[in-house]
């Protein structure tokens, strides 16, 4: 096995990131590659409705204008490549973008644009195949509603590419770790049956792919971050065999730590022994994070299993509108006159909607922050004396959703005392954006790079069934010793915590501080106990929403919670509609422990 290593940086975590990044790693981050992850689902909603406006949009500017136009002379000058999922929905469009940059300023540059993940033109023949939606069974939206469909392509054209010699490679819809994945591939001749390699690649694409969450941000210690406004960007140390170091330029703020990796590993997966890509399927379930060095952490060799035959395909389509806005109550009994307007603003809204025999809102949602809505029947009883209030609602037809607004905005003066707000004019319905997930057969999907214009098509290794069986269940964590002598304390004190997103479901990773802790977690952390946290969320109550899984490699637990973001990202109402905060509130649970160990916190 060779003893070359590959740095790379991480320097977008969205499409909006911080452009600080770029600068970073230019300066004092000594990478060879930097890659940066620019979409979500939302953000495919988002491009296709721009791309629909102007032919010329539907990628993310941001990658021309702030990484392109400032550094790109000194990121040639060092040799250094980069590969970003800019594209979104019109990567041709990108990187035509891309090449007058480079026209302009003088320099020798190739630049790849692989495309084929956009399946929008064949949505008529795809409806016609009835897809079914590979969570709720729902069947395929109206093809006039449809706002975007992309295949999530994996790494293996990206390493193609670069060994056609690309130094700026530009994809549209890959899976986010795939940028990372691409450059390993290239960099050290794995194969497509490589399959611990590819997993632990796509592990270090994971840790890189949402930026500063791998270096004390959204951290549950959050203020061993130190000062935020310098923080730094992950980078990634890759070895041969898969095995990575995870660190982060010199004389940035931030932290790497056994907890902020952990943290990044657990984000947004399910069941983290079959976390499906095009490429492979990972375990991640036995690898271990240690420490290596101050702001420095090994991540050992993931598992990887015969990739998909599939590739997931996301489609957005229109559903409806939404509407919402916030204000807030402050004085005596604050929470109550914020309900009692809530109140009074659906009542009139509905006396409309019944004298023009109008139909109600499908859904409605009135959160009270600061009076501890969102920990449910768990929420500490308090006079809070001042508090926000968020009321949203959704409609067919957005007159209906406006006519809430309307008649908010006419309670104005008969509120209970105490209304304010900032405000910059009364807020617009949108349309609620939702999400089809189904999956495509590979030999469905054509993916072309297309080098400077030479096109050449990429032809994908082949694949086993998506179903077939693979790695065995851990042995689950011992009992508990025993005492009669018990303290409880809330899991903070004994656990980090992270939590997201996919789709409708959200994921909650809970971490052990220490190994010894982990019993009394598993013990008390039961599908249960979970679920009755989060009861006040979860829309399906006869199910049973809630799977945990556990990491005996990283002393962890993952909980993966059905229908409870309301329908997610820009189809939900919610508050939180993509479950970050969740952890938090996970995180305040109670935990019985000796009182010996709890001396020790």
């Amino acid at each position: 096995m060779s003893d070359k290593t590959v740095r790379i940086g991480g320097a977008s975590g969205y499409w909006g990131d911080s452009a600080m990044a770029t600068p970073q790693f230019l300066n004092g981050g000594d990478v060879q590659y930097i890659v940066y992850d620019y979409l979500a689902e939302i953000t495919m909603s988002i491009m296709a409705r721009a791309k629909a406006k102007d032919p010329t949009k539907g990628y993310a500017t941001d990658f021309v204008s702030a990484v392109l136009h400032p550094h790109l002379p000194q990121i040639a000058e060092k040799g250094v490549k980069l590969v970003a999922n800019a594209g979104g929905v019109n990567p041709e469009a990108c990187g035509t973008a891309v090449r007058e940059v480079i026209k302009k300023l003088g320099l020798d540059l190739r630049v790849a644009v692989i495309t084929g993940d956009d399946l929008l033109p064949q949505k008529e023949d795809i409806a016609a195949s009835n897809p079914v939606e590979m969570f709720s069974n729902e069947a395929f939206p109206d093809p006039a509603k449809v706002a975007s469909i992309n295949a999530y392509i994996g790494a293996f054209p990206i390493a193609e590419a670069l060994s056609k010699g690309a130094d700026i490679v530009i994809t549209g819809r890959c899976v986010d770790s795939a940028v990372t994945l691409g450059i390993c591939i290239h960099e050290f001749g794995w194969q497509a049956d490589d399959w611990d390699s590819l997993a632990s690649g796509s592990l270090a694409g994971h840790i890189l792919e949402c930026g500063t969450q791998a270096t004390g941000g959204n951290y549950t210690d959050w203020e061993l971050a130190g000062d935020i406004a310098e923080i730094g960007y992950p980078i990634a140390e890759i070895e041969a065999d898969g095995s990575f170091e995870v660190t982060k330029p010199e004389g940035t703020s931030g932290i790497v730590s056994v907890g902020t990796v952990s943290e990044q590993m657990l984000y947004e997966i399910g069941d983290p022994q079959d976390y499906i890509l095009p490429d492979v399927i990972c375990d991640f379930s036995h690898v271990e994070i240690t420490e290596a060095g101050p702001n420095r952490v090994r991540v050992g060799k993931a598992k990887g299993y015969p990739a998909p035959d599939m590739y997931k395909t996301c489609a957005t389509y229109a559903d409806g509108f939404r509407t919402g806005a916030t204000m807030s109550f402050y004085g005596f009994d604050a929470a109550r006159k914020a309900q009692a307007f809530a109140d009074a603003a659906f009542a009139r809204t509905r006396k409309v909607f019944r004298k023009f025999n109008a139909g109600d809102f499908t859904e409605t949602s009135v959160e009270i922050i600061g009076a501890e809505s969102q920990f449910g029947e768990y929420g500490s009883a308090n006079d809070a004396r001042e508090v926000i209030v968020k009321i949203a609602a959704k409609h067919p037809d957005m007159m209906g959703a406006g006519l809430l607004l309307k008649e908010m905005a006419g309670l104005g003066l008969a509120t209970p005392p105490g209304l304010s707000g900032f405000s910059g004019g009364r807020p617009k319905p949108s349309p609620v954006i939702r999400l089809f997930s189904y999956l495509t057969p590979k030999e469905d999907v054509t993916v072309r790079i297309d080098m400077d214009g030479e096109v050449s098509e990429f032809t994908s290794a082949s694949s086993l069934d998506i179903s077939e069986q693979r790695s065995i269940s851990p042995a689950l964590p011992a009992d508990p010793t025993q005492t009669d002598n018990t303290v409880e304390v809330p899991l903070i004190k004994l656990a980090w915590g992270r939590s997201g997103d996919k789709g409708d479901k959200a994921n909650v990773g809970i971490i052990a501080r220490d190994a010894a802790y982990m019993p009394y977690i598993w013990q008390t952390l039961t599908e249960e106990s979970v679920a009755s946290r989060f009861a006040h969320f979860i829309d399906d109550k006869d199910s049973n929403p809630v799977q945990r899984f556990y990491l005996p490699g990283s002393n962890a637990i993952n909980f993966l919670i059905d229908n409870v973001l309301g329908g997610g990202g820009v189809a939900s109402i919610r508050n939180d509609p993509q479950g970050k905060g969740y952890a938090q509130i996970l995180l305040a649970h109670p935990v019985s422990i000796p009182a010996k160990m709890a001396e020790a916190l």
